[in-house]
């Protein structure tokens, strides 16, 4: 089973990044997003608790009880609130799992990792910067680079996505929301060697 509610502390913090609004619906950038919803419609509960400048609620599986956030800052300011509930609920660095969009993996691509480098981008590279280092997991889903080179980076992760693409990236995000689980019950190398 996936998650469920339950009254255990808090042990581990999902971070599923993008940028709040219908303007960002669906665009490349929001791959974490529809990774949240996707968690959430498997538990029939929201993510509508405000708190830590960003949409949260609290669920459990295995008998761990997991806090999702959806930071609201925008992508770019993403380590404000994972560093604010971080410090509330005193979590390692090392039990927060950040799911995020790659450019450089294929539409549809997954990638778990243990820790690594913000790779350009700038959610990422925020949390690394006010969250005291690279050391946490990541889950990233690719959605392509862009068709050229003169394509501008910020036009095209905010880009929204269809047909194909848009296919290709919600199985990726389905498969990222099976990762966090096999991450935290079975550890990153499980969740590594299952889907990359």
């Amino acid at each position: 089973m996936f998650f469920r509610r339950n009254l255990e502390p808090v042990s581990w913090i999902v971070v599923c990044l993008g940028n709040p609004g219908l303007r960002y619906y669906n665009t490349r950038h929001n791959a974490g997003f529809m990774t949240a919803d996707i968690i959430a419609n498997r538990l029939a509960v929201k993510i509508d608790r405000i708190k830590f400048n960003a949409m949260t609620a609290v669920v459990t599986f295995g008998g761990r009880r997991v806090l999702l956030v959806m930071p609201q800052t925008y992508m770019n300011l993403s380590g404000k609130s994972v560093r604010q509930a971080m410090n509330f609920y005193k979590t390692p660095l090392e039990n927060v799992i950040v799911v995020s969009d790659e450019v450089s993996l294929p539409v549809g691509g997954l990638r778990v990792r243990r820790s690594g480098s913000s790779g350009g981008h700038n959610g990422l590279r925020d949390i690394i910067t006010k969250c005291g280092g690279e050391g946490f997991p990541r889950v990233r889903i690719g959605v392509g680079a862009p068709p050229h080179d003169e394509y501008d980076m910020a036009d095209w992760v905010l880009s929204v996505l269809g047909g194909d693409d848009l296919r290709l990236v919600s199985e990726a995000a389905l498969k990222a929301a099976a990762a966090v689980e096999t991450i935290i019950m079975d550890g990153v190398d499980s969740a590594m060697s299952k889907y990359n």
